[in-house]
């Protein structure tokens, strides 16, 4: 079991971050990568043409050991979700009728080009609405979501941990439907890639597209992706030139190439070189790895779960355990706790939660330890009425 890592962050003894769902601290070894490349930038003349394939293509690899995919060329370098995700949804073919399914309150990046596109087919966009209800909530949304799919299903698209409350939906059932009616299934892994365990070859998505600046643990402004055979021959969103076959040769560069390289780099943003955040994002997924991505998972499960259930006992509304992850758990408020008071109690002790979807989301991470939640707690039973 790990121990608390906070000594490898740079995180006040007064700061009680349980927010790495909104965006996660950098480590001091994934700062330290990001001071370098920023020095490296001053020198332009020490940077060299392999610098821009190199440390590319190391990332990938990274990534591809993160989620079990074998083949690191099935990896794009990406900007943001909404591009990976628009990269998608232009190259699936929607007639008009066809449906895309989304669940409530999807992120609002895994939603717009659907609108678009579905808008664009004269087809119907089926969002599964998050059920009223106290206990099973989670067992019943995912049995509407596979309710929802059916033979005129383009593609079907989620999150596996959804972002307001971190309700589990079980992908692997949601793949079986997909592959009984043709349809695709495309994954926003944004909250849940690099905290809970996610396995390309066992759940077969299409496409995972993650940002990389949450549970990824590096800079904001760069993310990463999976595009399976599905989309081998697409058309990418945008046309640059190191995407094309024989990039590397920069005296050759008018020679204009009408190949892409193989896979998914055809997908890769433009100046996806980047030379500060590559390196970041690289180290960060480096520590993931060694940490383990199951052990990140037990520990957080280890340390919160009594304060969930003290705080069940305050009249918190959680997600049985079965249906929801453990770095990221939505609680909503019971009528005797006001929102402000709440928001204002948890700001001036110190801690750092987030609100989203009419829930209070805590998501802890190896940084943390009791005392954060100790923390939590006592400005909780401050503002119990």
């Amino acid at each position: 079991m790990l121990i608390c890592q906070k000594h490898l962050f740079s995180i006040p003894d007064h700061v009680s971050y349980l927010n790495c769902s909104y965006m996660s601290p950098l480590s001091k070894s994934v700062e330290q990568a990001g001071v370098t490349g920023l020095l490296r930038k001053a020198k332009p003349w020490e940077i060299t043409i392999p610098d821009f394939f190199e440390p590319v293509q190391n990332l990938k690899q990274l990534f591809a050991r993160l989620i079990n995919v074998q083949d690191a060329q099935r990896i794009a370098i990406v900007p943001s979700v909404s591009y990976g995700i628009a990269s998608v949804a232009k190259n699936l073919k929607m007639g008009k009728g066809q449906n895309i399914v989304l669940v409530d309150e999807i992120f609002p990046s895994n939603f717009y080009s659907w609108q678009r596109l579905v808008a664009e087919s004269e087809g119907e966009l089926r969002i599964v609405k998050r059920p009223n209800l106290v206990s099973k909530r989670g067992m019943v949304w995912n049995e509407s979501l596979l309710e929802a799919i059916d033979n005129q299903t383009v593609a079907v698209a989620l999150p596996h941990a959804h972002w307001t409350d971190g309700t589990i939906f079980d992908l692997k059932s949601v793949r079986a439907k997909c592959n009984e009616v043709g349809a695709a299934l495309i994954i926003d892994g944004t909250q849940s890639v690099g905290a809970l365990p996610f396995d390309v070859a066992e759940i077969q998505p299409d496409a995972l597209v993650c940002a990389g600046y949450k549970w990824l643990m590096g800079a904001y402004g760069l993310g990463l992706a999976y595009y399976s055979e599905r989309f081998d021959n697409g058309i990418p969103i945008e046309e640059n030139w190191i995407v094309r076959a024989a990039s590397e040769n920069f005296e050759n560069l008018t020679n204009y190439q009408p190949n892409y390289k193989p896979s998914a780099n055809r997908y890769c943003m433009g100046e996806n070189s980047q030379f500060i955040a590559v390196p970041m994002l690289s180290a960060a997924l480096e520590q993931l790895l060694e940490w383990g991505v199951a052990n990140i998972q037990a520990y957080v499960e280890q340390l919160s779960e009594p304060y969930l259930e003290e705080m069940a006992d305050f009249g918190f509304t959680i997600e049985e355990k079965s249906w929801r992850s453990n770095h990221l758990v939505g609680v909503r408020l019971p009528e005797k706790i006001n929102l402000t008071e709440l928001k204002k109690a948890t700001v001036e002790s110190g801690v750092f939660v987030s609100y989203r979807g009419g829930a209070m989301r805590i998501s802890p991470h190896l940084y943390n330890d009791h005392l954060d939640f100790q923390r939590l707690l006592a400005a909780i039973k401050s503002v119990i009425k």
